[in-house]
């Protein structure tokens, strides 16, 4: 498979930081995967989202994203992808289905169409009959599933999910996993950040494991449990490369 996002020695240090928050990274994603960006607190990975999703620039190096570049393709790109930040991006005020039909208007959906996609939508994850409420009296894992929502009404070819299962109860994470895999199997190639790293394993096709800003390992999540000996979760290779140092940062 080609692949259909391509970074290039791409580094960022943000104005007053001695540190390099990414440094002389390269990285590739496969069309159709289900690629899980892990890592420990502080190593980069919401910094690289937010550069893969054009929100930041780069301090130099190269990101190509469908083919295509943020400097002369932006809008283009901005219409093919979904971007599901780990904060909730909802209005607390409107009701499930008027935050929906805002967010996908954005992208100037027919409005017959997107009126379906919502209503579909809604009924996948559980909250039909709590599409005219307000949100803010939603409990996290109901937010969590508008939230996500609200990022793939457009149908996009990328979704990039910023801790998309974070704090939620049991069954709104599988109703969110079942949900992306279904995404996935139609098409839609995922890229995520999670510290779940069980749910990494098994719903991943491939990994990289970021620190310090660089990419020190990448693969399918079995192939490299099977490169490190004793090794029997991917928890086991995280801690082989990346040490048992708390990450507190501030």
């Amino acid at each position: 498979m080609k692949p259909i996002i391509r970074v290039d020695q791409l580094s960022k240090r943000y104005a007053g930081s001695e540190q390099y928050a990414l440094q002389n990274l390269h990285l590739q994603v496969t069309e159709g995967a289900i690629f899980g960006l892990l890592g420990p607190n502080g190593a980069g990975k919401t910094t690289l989202i937010n550069m893969l999703c054009g929100m930041i620039q780069p301090t130099s190096g190269y990101v190509e994203i469908l083919g295509m570049n943020y400097q002369s393709q932006r809008r283009t790109i901005q219409k093919r992808i979904g971007i599901v930040p780990q904060e909730y991006a909802l209005y607390p005020t409107l009701t499930a289905r008027e935050n929906l039909y805002y967010f996908g208007s954005l992208f100037d959906l027919p409005k017959k169409e997107l009126k379906a996609r919502i209503h579909s939508g809604l009924e996948e994850v559980g909250l039909l009959s709590f599409a005219d409420k307000p949100v803010e009296r939603f409990s996290g894992g109901m937010k969590r599933r508008i939230n996500l929502l609200a990022g793939l009404l457009h149908q996009p070819s990328i979704l990039f999910l910023d801790e998309p299962t974070v704090g939620v109860d049991v069954q709104s994470k599988e109703v969110i996993i079942q949900l992306l895999t279904r995404l996935n199997q139609e098409g839609t190639t995922i890229l995520y950040t999670s510290h779940h790293l069980n749910e990494a394993q098994h719903f991943c096709t491939e990994i990289a494991i970021i620190d310090y800003g660089k990419v020190i390992k990448q693969g399918p999540p079995q192939q490299l449990i099977d490169h490190v000996p004793g090794a029997q979760t991917l928890e086991n290779i995280f801690i082989h490369y990346t040490g048992k140092d708390l990450r507190d940062y501030a």
